[in-house]
């Protein structure tokens, strides 16, 4: 998968400050120097004769004011200023030619402070003209709203910014201090930030907030050639990873198919099958604790009116034990690329799991087996399941194969795998349904005979030993999840076909109408 965040901008370069400028001691003696010249220069040009008056202009606003009428003096003080501001924007000019640090530039407002101050040293407070009430106190003042030049409102504390050094970023305005991260809190020093929603953040900040890390290794999941963030997601734990792990023999949990965390440790069980810790919880480890269960969807099916009354054997076995019944059987179409169950019909010597193991280190150990010679009695020799599974998977896997058994003991014959299993499967789903949702009536099941339906109901809540955890409930639903989306043509396609025809008809009427025509009503 690729995610990439389109409402976020990553800024290089983003704040300018302005210009590092002379020291002060330097500035004030070229000024000092210059108002020498200037002094001279002024005492021998007061003759000057005036002219016509001109608007006077404020700063960067166009806004025009009238001047007074001045004596000689004034105007002779007038070009002493107008000469004083050459002589500053000189100044400044050859500040910007100097080269600058690479990184942040500041700017400093102290310069056109002394400048400023200089100049006032120099004009003395003009008169006022009361007797002209035409003209303005000079000079002019500004209106109220007016915002001498330099006026800068901080855009995070909302403060004005005074002399020194400040930041513009993003149309505004800030204190050094003030230009913060908005997840951490910090102020922004580094050279980029990055800028989602209006908020600005720390590199490292909005990468943690963002970009997703693998729940395997917990690092960054990295982009791929094209520069887009590529994952793998389980489709029901939603959990994310990177691609390499599918590779790279990262342990995979046989039950409900989680990759094994790096601060996670699984329980190997010996045969290439590794078990996370929330599945051991209730995993079924040997023959005789998973005879209550099989005798419990023994009951299952009776309450459904689908009574067993032959006594199919039921043993717990490992993987390579399993794999070397269904090579001995005959026939079957069996679920690859692994097969947790199978339904026997010929004479073999299975072996089976006596006693359970323990866990020791990351493994299983003291386990004991047991060969077991099963003849045939009847059309279903036995019923094989893997060990080492949850309860509920254990359980799903005996539905399916005690409807295997139900339809040869009543004489279904030659269904293709797509009938057989198909419908298998809905009795598993079924079982599922009501273990997770016990409360939940199944619609297949209320379409079946009034008794049975009755006798199921009771069954179904008398069968209960104390509510499920969360934990194992959310294995139940994944279960079903399963059995829903199987992509196989027998499995998945089936039971859909099957869970179609089972909630339209019902169950009862389904089954008669494979026995008559060996395929599921439209």
């Amino acid at each position: 998968m690729s995610s990439s965040s389109s409402s976020t901008n990553h800024l290089s370069q983003p704040c300018i400050y302005g210009h590092f400028v002379s020291s002060h001691a330097e500035r004030k003696s070229k000024f000092m120097k210059w108002l020498g010249k200037l002094f001279n220069k002024g005492s021998s040009s007061r003759g000057v004769t005036g002219g016509n008056h001109q608007p006077q202009f404020l700063g960067d606003e166009n806004m025009v004011w009238r001047a007074p009428v001045r004596s000689l003096d004034d105007r002779s003080r007038a070009k002493e200023k107008e000469e004083l501001d050459r002589a500053i924007a000189l100044s400044l000019a050859e500040d910007l030619k100097r080269p600058q640090p690479q990184g942040y530039r500041w700017r400093s407002d102290l310069d056109e402070d002394l400048a400023r101050s200089l100049q006032g040293g120099l004009n003395p407070s003009y008169p006022s003209y009361p007797s002209n009430p035409s003209y303005p106190p000079y000079p002019p003042y500004a209106p109220r709203d007016y915002h001498p030049r330099g006026y800068r409102v901080c855009g995070g504390c909302s403060r004005e910014i005074g002399g020194g050094n400040y930041l513009g970023c993003m149309g505004q305005f800030f204190h050094p201090d003030c230009f913060r991260c908005h997840s951490c809190g910090y102020p922004i020093t580094e050279y980029e930030f990055s800028l989602s929603g209006g908020n600005s953040y720390h590199k490292s900040c909005f990468k943690e907030l963002a970009h997703p890390k693998c729940e395997v290794c917990h690092q960054f999941i990295p982009t791929n050639g094209a520069g887009l963030i590529e994952y793998r997601c389980h489709p029901f734990w939603a959990q994310k990873y990177c691609p390499s792990h599918e590779y790279d023999k990262t342990p995979r949990c046989c039950s409900c198919e989680r990759l094994e965390s790096r601060n996670v440790r699984y329980i190997s069980l010996g045969d290439g099958r590794s078990l996370c810790l929330e599945c051991m919880e209730s995993a079924i480890m040997d023959t005789g604790d998973c005879q209550p269960l099989y005798h419990t969807i023994r009951d299952y099916y009776e309450g459904m009116n689908m009574r067993i009354d032959q006594q199919v054997p039921m043993l717990l076995v490992e993987r390579q034990a399993l794999n070397e019944a269904i090579e001995g059987e005959k026939h079957g179409f069996h679920h690859m690329p692994e097969t947790r169950g199978l339904c026997l019909s010929e004479e073999q010597t299975v072996t089976s799991i006596l006693r359970r193991p323990r866990v020791g280190g990351r493994g299983l150990v003291g386990m004991r087996t047991q060969p077991h010679k099963l003849t045939r009695r009847c059309e279903v020799t036995a019923i094989l399941v893997l060990y080492g599974l949850p309860r509920l998977l254990t359980g799903a896997i005996l539905a399916h194969e005690l409807m295997h058994a139900w339809l040869r003991l009543k004489g279904f014959r030659n269904l293709n795998p797509e009938v057989e299993e198909g419908i298998c499967q809905v009795l598993s789903q079924l079982w599922l349904e009501s273990e997770v949702m016990p409360n939940v009536p199944s619609s297949s099941m209320a379409s079946t005979s009034s008794s049975s339906s009755s006798t199921s109901t009771g069954w179904s809540s008398s069968s209960k030993k104390g509510g499920k955890s969360h934990v194992e409930s959310k294995l139940g639903e994944f279960f079903m999840h399963q059995i829903a989306n199987d992509a196989s043509p027998a499995y998945g396609g089936g039971f859909r076909a099957a869970n179609a025809a089972v909630k339209k008809y019902g169950l009862r009427s389904t089954l008669d109408h494979i026995r008559l025509t060996g395929y599921f009503p439209l």
